[in-house]
């Protein structure tokens, strides 16, 4: 049996911020590509670049590995790479169930990805009896009647929950009752869980919406550069303060 349930990253116990564990997938993503390609070190503004961060906060990031560089010659790439995989709880083998076998949940399965960053699929859930027995990237869905004897029997302590919305929290329910804790989640809706559950949501339209908002303030940006004046401003500020009853929206985060 896997042994992924009882090892957690080190991350929090060295005190590392939740901002700098954010940012560590992304410096694995761009010192893995140069590691491909040969590349024996990095400067922090090329690492930065490669990134999407600025080269101080990428240093301020490293500090907290223990990781400071050489004046001169830059970061090791081979040695960054094992040491933020070690940090992310990388160096191991994770087995992942993925429970809702849709569309979406039959991309994620044939994503090939998941290996090659430490993440074994090591079970499709689905709770569609005519799924039962039918090869999804090579892996045969079962049903979600088994769904515990599943955890129990391959150590899982990750899940992806891939369901309709209204599916969602009873799957989540379940998972973390036989011992998931770790869950990204793709349906449409807030999950509820104990704490020591760790909860990543992931909403395409969301993310959708935010670049949308972008969009719209650089439209409006650029209709105020051409003839110094907010073209939408009234009518935005009106709509933005308060509702079609009267009462005040949330506001989407930028």
């Amino acid at each position: 049996m896997a042994t992924g349930r009882t090892h957690r990253p080190a991350t929090r116990s060295r005190g590392i911020p939740e901002a700098t564990v954010a940012r560590l997938p992304l410096y694995l993503r761009a010192l893995t590509a140069l590691s491909e390609r040969s590349v024996p070190t990095v400067s922090s503004e090329e690492l930065a670049a490669a990134a999407g961060v600025n080269s101080a906060k990428l240093r301020k990031d490293f500090s907290y590995l223990g990781s400071y560089g050489t004046r001169g010659v830059g970061y090791d790439v081979e040695y960054l790479v094992y040491q933020i995989s070690r940090e992310l709880g990388l160096t191991q083998d994770w087995p992942v169930v993925i429970v809702g076998i849709g569309n979406l949940g039959a991309a994620l399965a044939n994503y090939g990805g998941f290996a090659s960053r430490g993440f074994r699929v090591a079970a499709l859930i689905d709770a569609d009896p005519a799924m039962a027995g039918k090869p999804v990237a090579g892996i045969p869905v079962q049903h979600t009647d088994d769904l515990e004897k599943i955890i129990e029997d391959n150590g899982v302590s990750i899940g992806v929950i891939a369901t309709p919305a209204g599916a969602a929290q009873q799957v989540c329910d379940r998972l973390v009752a036989a011992g998931v804790t770790s869950i990204l989640n793709f349906a449409p809706t807030v999950l509820s869980v104990p704490d020591g559950v760790d909860v990543r949501k992931v909403d395409l339209s969301i993310e959708l919406q935010i670049l949308a908002f972008h969009e719209q303030r650089k439209a409006v940006e650029e209709g105020a550069g051409a003839d110094g004046a907010h073209p939408a401003a009234a009518p935005r500020k009106e709509s933005a303060e308060q509702g079609p009853d009267g009462d005040v929206p949330a506001v989407m985060p930028a």
